[in-house]
């Protein structure tokens, strides 16, 4: 099959016939393009000659089983997400899963819906890792001066301060979209790597820390745009 756009390339590994079978036509029928393997040997093979957005995979395969096939697989490629698929649900298999880099760790029989939304989820996620990184990394705006290599943020003649690394590049991605909007789900998905609801109580934390920086000149306000995300602001 001609893989055109990963963005909708799935590799489902499954040994079940009937199971694998009846899974790929509900993903076809949902826009996917799903190649099928039934071992953990032709699951590789399979791999190595297309390219792929997600892998599904069964723990329980023949000839190679689903976790040390995703290891080769986070050896060819370290980012590609993916699922494993299991009739266990031992915490030991769980936890090993997770450990290996899945994104998810789904206990058959499962609902067909909500894996099409996990899918749908790491398929957005990935778009938003696309989202292009303004090269720029000198910032002059306000009172203010801003160097994202070297995480320093110097008030006019005062001494810098050293920003930690998630309050740089929640520094950086406000002023690249400085005067817009910062949406919350980018910039918990490219900073946290997670959207979930820890991490975005985390960015509002870090987001608190950034206003309180930024205090010194009242021309600069950060923006709560509810539910959305974060405008930065310069008032003349």
């Amino acid at each position: 099959m001609l893989m055109r756009n990963n963005d909708k390339n799935i590799l489902l590994v499954e040994d079940d016939f009937n199971f694998g079978a009846i899974l790929n036509d509900f993903l076809n029928l949902h826009s996917y393009n799903v190649t099928l393997a039934k071992n953990g040997i032709e699951g590789l093979e399979k791999f190595k000659k297309n390219d792929f957005g997600l892998c599904i995979l069964d723990v329980m395969l023949p000839y190679k089983d689903g976790f040390t096939l995703a290891k080769e697989i986070r050896e060819i490629d370290k980012n590609v997400p993916f699922f494993f698929l299991t009739a266990k649900t031992l915490k030991d298999d769980v936890l090993k899963g997770y450990k290996l880099g899945a994104d998810d760790y789904l206990t058959k029989p499962f609902d067909s819906d909500i894996l099409l939304l996990k899918i749908k989820s790491i398929f957005k996620r990935k778009q938003l890792l696309k989202t292009a990184d303004n090269s720029k990394y000198e910032f002059d705006f306000a009172k203010f001066k801003f160097n994202s290599k070297l995480r320093t943020l110097q008030f006019e003649s005062e001494s810098s301060v050293k920003l930690s690394p998630k309050e740089n590049e929640l520094l950086k991605m406000l002023l690249n979209h400085l005067n817009d909007l910062m949406p919350r789900e980018l910039a918990l998905v490219k900073i946290w790597n997670d959207d979930n609801y820890f991490t975005s109580r985390s960015m509002d934390v870090y987001i608190a820390k950034i206003r309180k920086y930024l205090s010194k000149d009242k021309s600069v306000e950060i923006e709560n745009i509810h539910g959305e995300g974060f405008r930065m602001l310069i008032k003349f």
